[in-house]
């Protein structure tokens, strides 16, 4: 039944990349529509999380009251409300006003589907589980990367937007209709009044900062890696479809990656690896003739640890404070994500060439690596009155 239940919210969750890459697929059609700049971009693709910083902590607690269910078709009605405002948008403001309802949308569908995962997977086969569960962010942006350029050329840059939300209602359909909580679980709602430990505040913060710092470095990738390979010469579209590659790899090395992890652990040294081969892929980027070889390196190397990072945070807490721990986890999380983008723009902005922003993304991936040391260290390091547990 898990296995089941993993397919259903991964195939739900591609609305959330399919939605969310929408405005770094037709930003160079916004930027003449609305007069922006490449900063007022990455603000509007900042916005998408902007909600998450203060909503997070309430959704989490909302959580001991309303069913995991119910948030999660509540968070898709909202992505699919807020690519449809953005769609009819005449000023740059409606687009950001889109991208806010977006942005709660996403807020609480990330959260509850996470908290999904770990409660069906705690214990068994969860680095496995959550790094699919991950890859379907990648795969929703894949999918939006070719196929919303396309849309944008042939109809105009309103229709990916109308597109991706008709995705998030069927996924919000789905959800409603088949989804099913584990046994344990399922009687389990009401307003416990436990909170996080000491200890379970520091492993919270490192796993939320390591995954925050990682997803704002692909972010950063996806929305100026294109750009460094058209100044190198290519097509909009053949920088989009070479990007995109990595995207589609890291579905399954990302599975890979968690694979491994269960099986023979050496978390710490898999993130050196992988974070080792992130930074040369970026790197190799800007040479020319090698944006296909970094774009296969960083999906298969790169990006591979998702789902590991992720796991951190359902190893972070205790099954009965999830809820809540997931809201502080989103919370920095979404801290990081909401200022990365903004910045990217201004460095790209202020040197005139993509590649900027892509050496912040190199230094966001650098940061991965000390902070699941941290993590290790605090789940290893024995507490009064707390087994000593292996990280």
């Amino acid at each position: 039944m898990r296995w089941r239940m993993l397919a259903l919210l991964f195939l739900a969750r591609i609305g959330l990349g399919f939605q969310f890459q929408t405005v770094a697929s037709v930003g160079d059609d916004l930027v003449v529509a609305f007069g922006l700049d490449y900063a007022g971009l990455g603000v509007l693709i900042g916005l998408f999380m902007a909600p998450g910083l203060f909503l997070a902590i309430p959704a989490g607690y909302w959580g001991r009251f309303v069913s995991d269910r119910i948030m999660v078709v509540i968070g898709l009605g909202a992505l699919a409300l807020g690519g449809l405002v953005s769609s009819v948008a005449t000023d740059s403001w409606a687009i950001g006003l889109g991208r806010v309802f977006a942005g709660a949308g996403f807020l609480f569908t990330t959260l509850y589907f996470t908290k999904m995962v770990a409660d069906w997977f705690e214990g068994r086969e969860i680095a496995t589980a959550m790094s699919i569960l991950v890859m379907s962010w990648p795969f929703g942006i894949a999918m939006g990367q070719v196929g919303h350029a396309w849309l944008a050329q042939a109809y105009g840059w309103p229709v990916p937007f109308q597109v991706a939300s008709s995705y998030c209602l069927l996924a919000a359909l789905g959800v409603f209709v088949f989804y099913r909580p584990p046994h344990a679980l399922s009687s389990a709602k009401g307003g416990s009044g436990a909170g996080l430990t000491g200890r379970e505040w520091r492993l919270v913060l490192c796993a939320a900062s390591a995954w925050g710092v990682f997803n704002a470095a692909y972010v950063t990738y996806l929305s100026f890696g294109p750009k460094v390979l058209e100044e190198l010469g290519q097509s909009t579209i053949a920088a989009a479809g070479i990007v995109s590659i990595g995207s589609w790899l890291m579905i399954l090395s990302g599975a890979a990656c968690g694979q491994i992890v269960d099986r023979f652990g050496g978390r710490n040294v898999v993130l050196t690896i992988c974070m080792s081969g992130a930074i040369l892929s970026l790197l190799l980027l800007g040479v020319q003739g090698a944006g296909l070889g970094a774009s296969v390196l960083f999906g298969l190397i790169g990006m591979a640890p998702a789902g590991v990072i992720m796991a951190m945070a359902g190893q972070a807490m205790r099954a009965e404070v999830r809820a809540f721990g997931m809201g502080v986890f989103f919370t920095v999380y979404y801290a990081i994500m909401l200022v990365t983008p903004p910045i990217a723009g201004a460095i790209l902005d202020a040197t005139g060439h993509a590649r900027g922003p892509i050496w912040l993304a190199i230094l966001l991936f650098a940061l991965v690596v000390p902070l699941g040391l941290a993590f290790r260290h605090y789940k290893t390091a024995p507490f009064p009155h707390a087994a000593r547990t292996p990280g």
